[in-house]
């Protein structure tokens, strides 16, 4: 699957698109861009929509300090200088249990690059996530939300936190260069935003 044709047919598509994305995400930056006409978004073949911000307009990075499902203490300093993938999840999230071994493949595709996997778990406890990483054959570690309101808010201008999945790819100054709003369709749509973002300052 390609990413780069849907970017095109998206500028064709974005007026019909806006009254959709209006009804269901009204309050999304997302939804404001296709009203505005903007090339930065589009929507991939299953419908989920997709953003890619280009270096020069991305906020700044993000700073996040959190507990991982196994108790280790991680924060974005363990990524400087990696392009890094946060996905948004829950275990009683069916999208995300759909999800989950197509990002686990991207995951695989992309090991051996300057890039690492983390989950934000935004509902359950410890024993509820690594459950679900061990049933999912997630192999990239989780950070826990639930009880976590500075956590939270590390993430809070980057994705609304009730839009469950999301997933973000931020570049190697730690900003948002990609957002998916909903299910990963295909592996190859997040391997290719990915090695969007590693090619950037190549």
């Amino acid at each position: 699957m390609r990413v780069r044709p849907r970017r095109l047919a998206a500028a064709f598509v974005a007026g019909a698109l806006a009254v959709s994305l209006a009804a269901c995400t009204a309050n999304d930056s997302l939804a404001d861009q296709y009203r505005e006409g903007s090339n930065k978004g589009y929507i991939g073949a299953d419908g989920v929509p997709i953003v890619e911000t280009p270096p020069a307009e991305r906020s700044d990075p993000i700073v996040f300090t959190g507990v991982s499902d196994s108790g280790e203490t991680v924060t974005n300093e363990d990524y400087a200088g990696q392009v890094l993938v946060v996905n948004f999840w829950y275990a009683a999230c069916g999208p995300c249990i759909v999800e989950a071994p197509r990002l686990e493949k991207s995951y695989e595709d992309l090991r051996g690059e300057n890039v690492s996997f983390l989950g934000i778990n935004t509902y359950d406890q410890a024993p509820t996530a690594a459950s679900f990483a061990k049933d999912n054959g997630i192999s990239y570690p989780s950070l826990l939300a639930v009880n976590d309101s500075k956590l939270k808010l590390s993430f809070a201008d980057a994705t609304p936190l009730t839009a469950t999945p999301t997933t973000l790819v931020l570049d190697k100054q730690g900003r948002v260069a990609a957002r998916i709003v909903g299910e990963l369709g295909d592996a190859s749509i997040l391997t290719t935003l990915v090695r969007d973002a590693l090619k950037e300052g190549s």
